[in-house]
């Protein structure tokens, strides 16, 4: 049988035969521009056309960041614990099994060290997809540990911010992590250990408040939205309308709060370049 019928309304393909086209194949930017998924990957998981960076997870910054994606993951099997009994639309416990379940992680950071461009890095890099990327006891104690293995080993610390805020499932045990880790980065300051601050599409709440501003460097990803509040919030609450692109990377690195914007296919090169400087380290050839 034909695959095709010639009918008076035309080419009609019979309901069984149609084959939907996979998911996955293709990525729409919210600009419209339209890239094959395979092209996205390789460009860094931006798209090519309008530059806008796709938000990524430690997975793909690990790969991006250590050579040849080599690296010892530290406190892997780190969890959380329900101390308080929370409970609102579902039980705290639930919501940390479905998104183990769903994403493959413990909780909202992954920690490891390994080499970058030759030289040992430690990075702590969050990940929103594991409930918002909110900040709780476990993302503060896997932060604070990355902080003690730099000291430890006198290796610099790279923080990778992408969350929601501080996890209110936590309460105040969550708020308690902004003054665990920023005393943390203040010891590594002391010894004389380079900590960088890499803020990424979205870094807001507690995280902004505590080590994603903290940084020797802080540095962004064009465009990554960056502030405490939600612009939202902060329209309602003072009742004005607010500057155009408030809280972009760009805006506050035009009023003093960022060092410099990178490309992410540059990320490697420029995180390498600045250790290299302030380490007196001989300059290496800028090739990832």
């Amino acid at each position: 049988m034909p695959w095709f019928k010639r009918t008076k309304k035309g080419i009609q393909t019979p309901t069984e035969q149609k084959k939907d086209v996979p998911k996955g194949l293709w990525y729409k930017s919210p600009t419209g521009k339209i890239v094959d998924s395979e092209e996205l990957e390789r460009n860094y998981y931006v798209s090519p056309e309008d530059g806008y960076h796709v938000r990524i997870g430690s997975k793909e910054y690990f790969e991006i960041l250590f050579d040849d994606n080599k690296f010892k993951e530290l406190d892997k099997n780190m969890t959380s614990k329900d101390s308080l009994n929370f409970e609102d639309k579902k039980k705290y416990t639930d919501r940390l099994k479905e998104a183990q379940e769903k994403t493959g992680l413990t909780d909202a950071v992954r920690c490891a060290v390994g080499k970058s461009m030759g030289s040992d890095l430690v990075i702590a890099c969050m990940d929103f997809s594991f409930i918002g990327g909110s900040m709780g006891s476990v993302v503060g104690e896997k932060i604070a540990r990355a902080a003690d293995y730099s000291l430890k080993n006198n290796i610099p610390l790279l923080i990778i911010s992408k969350s929601g805020g501080a996890r209110m499932m936590e309460a105040a045990l969550s708020l308690m992590q902004l003054a665990k880790t920023s005393v943390k980065l203040a010891q590594l300051s002391d010894a004389g250990i380079p900590y960088i601050s890499l803020a990424t599409d979205p870094t807001t709440g507690g995280t902004t408040a505590s080590f994603a501003m903290l940084g020797d460097i802080n540095i962004s990803e064009p465009g990554a939205l960056i502030g405490f509040a939600g612009p939202r919030v902060v329209r309602d609450t003072t009742g004005k309308e607010l500057p155009e692109g408030f809280q972009t990377a760009e805006f506050l690195l035009e009023h003093g709060f960022l060092d410099f914007i990178t490309h992410r296919k540059e990320l490697k090169k420029k995180i390498n370049l600045y250790l290299d400087l302030v380490l007196n380290r001989p300059l290496r050839e800028t090739t990832a």
